[in-house]
């Protein structure tokens, strides 16, 4: 089969950059840094890129409060500005209990609070309830009274994993959820090296997954479905995929270096984006996001099997990739 490639990007695309957190850039000497776990750095290389965690929690503060928007082309040639709330879907980090001792001393042991003040009930979130549907709502209890999510970890090279410092699955209904801004920061009481931790502290298996819920598109009055479909996407929280972490797949599609923009390899600039390596829809019909037969259409193919990919190869159930999928066409 041909694939096409169009002029411009699909609004999938859109969405998908729309949506990419981008963290600021750091650099640290292996040689000289203690505090580096060289287990999961590259053997003769003298610097080390990273980003913090609390930066990458940042980068999500105006989206829980007021939406991420993205640009979206109608069918009959309109253009709207669709905004999406993000909402924690799930998150594991993997790492080892000296770096996260010294990460909490290194801050003096003070969890970083998130300035939540922007976030109120008039705001257009609150509408995600009227966007989902009474049997939506049903599916998704179904779906919650078949879930297990006890299931043991299995991944290669067991030893280098690390140990897991937050393991935390989603799984109440959309309706009863927070934004992923205040979620970190209810987290963070629990786990205060979620707000002092860097990407280099932690293992390739450490990734989260977002819920991205639409509440209104702009100009308002749009009919068109397509418009209330949902999006899960999955993130990497490791430094280690901007070099060679191969030893921890044992499935090479589902690297998740192959999803990302080809720039975030060996990249050379202050800012780091962290591109979707994984993706599911909900509520996703006809070919508003993205057109058959196209280049952008094998893209979101392999996104979609990625995210199958990465929790089946940790052998864990995600409960909300299990509800998006009973809704897939892929």
């Amino acid at each position: 089969m041909a694939f096409s490639r169009g002029c411009n990007p699909s609004n999938l695309q859109c969405f998908l950059d729309s949506i990419t957190p981008v963290v600021p850039s750091r650099t640290a000497s292996q040689s000289h840094t203690q505090e580096i776990n060289h287990l999961w750095q590259p053997a003769g290389k003298e610097m080390v890129e990273y980003f913090e965690l609390k930066d990458l929690w940042h980068s999500y503060e105006e989206w829980s409060a007021f939406g991420a928007s993205t640009k979206v082309v109608l069918s009959n040639g309109q253009t709207v500005k669709q905004y999406y709330v993000p909402y924690l879907s799930a998150i594991q980090i993997y790492t080892n209990q000296t770096i996260v001792s010294n990460r909490n001393k290194a801050e003096g042991n003070v969890a970083v609070e998130f300035e939540s003040d922007s976030w109120s009930d008039d705001t257009g979130s609150d509408k995600l309830s009227r966007s989902l549907s009474n049997n939506s709502s049903k599916a998704w209890d179904s779906v919650s009274e078949d879930s297990s999510s006890d299931q043991p970890v299995s991944w290669p090279m067991r030893d280098k994993l690390g140990s897991i410092y937050l393991d935390y699955f989603e799984s109440c209904s959309p309706n009863w959820r927070i934004p992923l801004s205040n979620k970190i920061t209810e987290l963070a009481k629990d786990h205060q090296a979620l707000t002092t931790l860097r990407s280099m502290d932690i293992s390739p298996a450490s990734w989260m997954a977002v819920a991205w819920y639409p509440i209104y598109p702009i100009p308002n009055g749009s009919n068109n479905k397509d418009l209330l479909t949902c999006f899960l996407t999955y993130h990497t929280l490791s430094s280690s995929f901007l070099d060679d972490a191969d030893d921890f797949y044992e499935d090479d599609q589902c690297h998740p270096s192959l999803y990302m923009d080809s720039k975030l390899r060996g990249l050379k600039s202050d800012k780091i984006p962290l591109s979707p390596f994984g993706l599911a829809t909900y509520k996703m019909r006809g070919d508003l996001w993205v057109k058959p037969d196209t280049i952008e259409h094998l893209k979101f193919t392999q996104l979609h099997y990625a995210a199958h990919s990465w929790v089946k190869q940790l052998n864990i159930y995600h409960h909300d990739l299990n509800f998006f999928s009973r809704d897939s066409f892929v």
